[in-house]
């Protein structure tokens, strides 16, 4: 738990029982966590608090999470942080499949392919990378 004591998650989910349980989960690893419930407000966080990895949910009121991530990778400092998009929607329609490619994210994971353990190791793998 000590290596991840400076490691800051924001993460963005507009449905709050996910976002509950993922910042529970985040914290109790030892992570500081920063939440929004829309990809407007999670882009200005983003821009303002230059976190050391985003959680983004794709589907969410306001401003989806592609959207975001295109804005995210319009900012010199955007195009740089890790980004896991998390989603209940499969990479399966050509346009997604363009929008992941282009934006870059670190990982693209199915919710319902992963378990809130699977997540936490995807982001210490990320964090611990050689792009980190």
């Amino acid at each position: 738990m000590a290596e991840n004591t400076q490691k800051t998650i924001l993460i963005i989910e507009d449905e709050l029982p996910q976002l509950k349980s993922l910042a529970d989960e985040f914290t109790d690893e030892g992570f500081r966590v920063l939440k929004a419930q829309n990809g407007e407000v999670g882009l200005t966080m983003a821009l303002r608090e230059h976190r050391d990895i985003i959680l983004l949910d794709m589907v969410m009121p306001v401003m989806d999470g592609m959207t975001m991530l295109k804005k995210l990778r319009e900012n010199v400092w955007g195009k740089g942080v890790p980004v896991i998009l998390l989603t209940n929607l499969s990479a399966d329609n050509d346009q997604r499949i363009k929008d992941i490619t282009t934006t870059e994210p670190a990982y693209y994971l199915v919710k319902s392919n992963w378990a809130l353990r699977d997540v936490v190791e995807k982001v210490r793998e990320r964090l611990s990378g050689p792009h980190s």
